[in-house]
């Protein structure tokens, strides 16, 4: 029972984040493409492939389970937001945008790709320190 409390936990820190940075990105650049969630998502990517990387068996950090499936599960759980990527993909395809439809998809699937791929790999420099 207390896993499901610190998945909760974790979800609730990581929306409270999402909400404020989207926020913080929209006021600083606008809003005429959802550049908000892009970040988030691409943030969130690097976090866990970061995290993941440090606190895996053979990486250098040992993490409890628990500690894990909070930080994974919940935070970034909570902070990424593929639902709202998925409605905002298709809000720009009904209204005809299919080239903010179509990038907003390829940048967000490699960008987020890219980002767990960076910070495993930042992670795991950490090792050969």
């Amino acid at each position: 029972m207390l896993t499901y409390l610190y998945v909760m936990l974790g979800g609730a820190l990581g929306t409270g984040a999402r909400f404020w940075l989207s926020g913080f990105v929209a006021v600083r650049f606008g809003e005429f493409f959802p550049l908000g969630t892009l970040v988030v998502n691409a943030t969130g990517s690097f976090a866990i492939g970061f995290f993941a990387a440090l606190t895996e068996p053979e990486g250098p950090f040992l993490a409890a389970p628990g500690f894990r499936q909070f930080f994974m599960i919940g935070l970034c759980g909570g902070y990424t937001t593929f639902s709202s990527f998925s409605l905002q993909t298709l809000d720009l395809a009904q209204e005809g945008d299919w080239w903010k439809a179509g990038s907003y998809t390829a940048l967000s699937f490699f960008g987020c790709i890219f980002a767990v791929w960076l910070g495993r790999v930042c992670a795991l420099s950490f090792r050969s320190t």
